[in-house]
């Protein structure tokens, strides 16, 4: 069980690392969809919120200080649902477009809680 537990720890890290990364290669186009999306000082928010993947991701990946982790990517993940990927209120065709990017988040929040009910520290982890 702790290898299965291990690999989903590194896919888990390795997607929020990838989408960290990507706050920073694709800097002036997350800037342009966040200012989209009514977020103000997206200039701001989009490193801030590269950096809160990419600690949440190394985190879970490694194993250390999971709990900060979860929280990052949980602070992450649901004011992005909420404000960024709104389905109601808006036009058939982008309510179809942002819904399971909505939906997408959300259970991605749910997971992460879930590894809140993992005893620390994680098995196979730099924390053990």
């Amino acid at each position: 069980m702790e290898i299965i537990f291990l690999i989903g720890r590194i896919v888990v890290g390795l997607y929020y690392l990838y989408n960290g990364v990507n706050h920073f290669r694709m800097y002036s186009g997350m800037v342009q969809y966040t200012k989209s999306g009514g977020v103000p000082l997206a200039e701001v928010a989009v490193p801030v919120t590269g950096l809160m993947l990419l600690g949440g991701g190394l985190s879970i990946l490694l194993g250390i200080y999971p709990l900060v982790g979860v929280a990052l990517g949980v602070l992450f993940l649901v004011p992005v649902a909420l404000m960024m990927h709104r389905f109601w209120g808006v036009d058939p065709q982008t309510a179809m477009m942002q819904k399971p990017h909505f939906l997408k988040n959300i259970a991605l929040a749910g997971s992460a809680l879930m590894l809140l009910a993992v005893p620390t520290p994680w098995p196979l982890s730099l924390g053990w």
